[in-house]
């Protein structure tokens, strides 16, 4: 039976704007994993409301039907004017406002295909380099999109068919657009889609982290020790989770406190030697030797307040390190981290309340009973999951 809720249906993100999904699709298959991943708009051809029927039939969606220039309800209201654009002009041209439906949806195929087809030709004419496969030519439009309607009342959505494309419509410059119509009849860019749309809601959810006292400070010879450096800027309070034990992450600080002896440098934590842990997307975690431009990691604040970040470039070099051993009122087990034994590496110090006494303590002034902050999580990991099992770390 047809679901009884609007199109405006969608897989909701909290903390960021939310984002809207429409299927357009007439496979099955793609139907069944999209209802699954929660999203139950579609969109039908108008020629085949027998579809649209016959899958009302076993799932609940909010079937919708495409005709000339817009996309019309089961009642045959119009929920959206279709606008097709192949021109930068074409779109400046754009008046969305004079349209009395809610929805617009942008259709760049006609554009992406002439920027497919020039750069074949330079390709071929200019003897310019191309990997199979490895072709994006969607971020000028999509961020020419989101330009044009940034001040519009209207909720815009952009036809997509695959992945790389929805994402680069969510998120350009910045703030992206409302929705996709995720045009596909395979089952695997919706799987990747809902992967992503995780990713996002992971990001706006709260990171539990626990009160560790210091139990003992040891300075402990060379090592081999890995700065990461981020495509991003990290503010006071932010670093990465990294430690010893994967029971038991440290948040170590990023170096964007002024310091009397360096420069700061914001997009940077020393984060520890090469068999550390550190926090990556989704739950897991993997070793710092394993870091390295392009990789994704979580930045976390002393709130718990989590983003994704990517790895610019993870250097490693030998270094004096030091071992920090913790312990948490619940817990009688130790938990430790080595670190660079420098003046710039710090651990992010617990809040009292709502306000910070400090921000982070130096390794270098750590003392036994400074309290410091800490994520506690299961410590059995097969290749960077956690799974359930008996392990003991020391």
């Amino acid at each position: 039976m047809a679901s009884s809720s609007s199109p405006r249906t969608s897989l909701e993100d909290t903390g960021k704007r939310s984002k809207r999904v429409w299927i357009w699709t007439e496979n099955k298959q793609v139907m069944t994993a999209a209802v699954e991943r929660g999203w139950n708009t579609f969109i039908f051809p108008s020629n085949n409301r027998q579809l649209a029927h016959d899958w009302s039939s076993i799932a609940v969606i909010c079937p919708l039907f495409v005709g000339e220039g817009e996309i019309l309800d089961g009642q045959n209201k119009r929920v959206a004017t279709i606008f097709d654009v192949s021109t930068p002009e074409e779109l400046e041209q754009l008046r969305p406002e004079d349209e009395q439906a809610e929805n617009i949806v942008v259709n760049l195929l006609d554009w992406q295909e002439d920027k497919i087809n020039l750069f074949f030709y330079l390709t071929k004419c200019c003897y310019l380099y191309w990997e199979p496969g490895v072709l994006h030519v969607n971020v000028i439009p999509a961020e020419n999109i989101i330009a044009a309607f940034q001040s519009s009342q209207k909720t815009v959505f952009a036809i997509s068919s695959t992945t790389s494309e929805a994402q680069l419509f969510l998120e350009a410059l910045e703030h992206g657009l409302d929705g996709i119509v995720f045009k596909v009849e395979d089952v695997e860019p919706v799987l990747e889609l809902k992967e992503y749309f995780d990713r996002r809601t992971e990001e706006s959810s709260l990171l539990s982290l626990t009160k560790a006292t210091i139990t003992h400070v040891q300075v402990a010879g060379m090592g081999d020790r890995v700065c990461v450096d981020l495509c991003s800027l990290m503010r006071p309070g932010e670093g990465l989770l990294v430690g010893s034990f994967a029971r038991g992450l440290f948040l170590v600080h990023s170096e964007c406190l002024e310091s009397n002896y360096i420069a700061s440098r914001p997009f940077r934590v020393n984060a520890g030697p090469v068999h550390a842990y550190v926090a990556t997307p989704g739950g897991r975690t993997c070793y710092l030797s394993e870091l390295k431009s392009g990789k994704e990691v979580i930045v976390v604040n002393q709130h718990g307040r989590q983003r994704i970040a990517i790895v610019g470039r993870a250097k490693i070099e030998s270094r004096p390190l030091i071992l920090v051993e913790a312990k948490i009122d619940s817990d009688n087990q130790s938990i430790s981290i080595l670190l660079q034994n420098a003046e710039t590496v710090a651990l992010v110090c617990p809040t009292q309340g709502n306000t910070m006494l400090k921000t982070a303590v130096p390794v270098t002034s750590l003392k036994v009973g400074d309290e410091v902050l800490l994520r506690v999580q299961g410590g059995a990991r097969h290749t960077g999951i956690e799974i359930q099992e008996f392990i003991v770390e020391k």
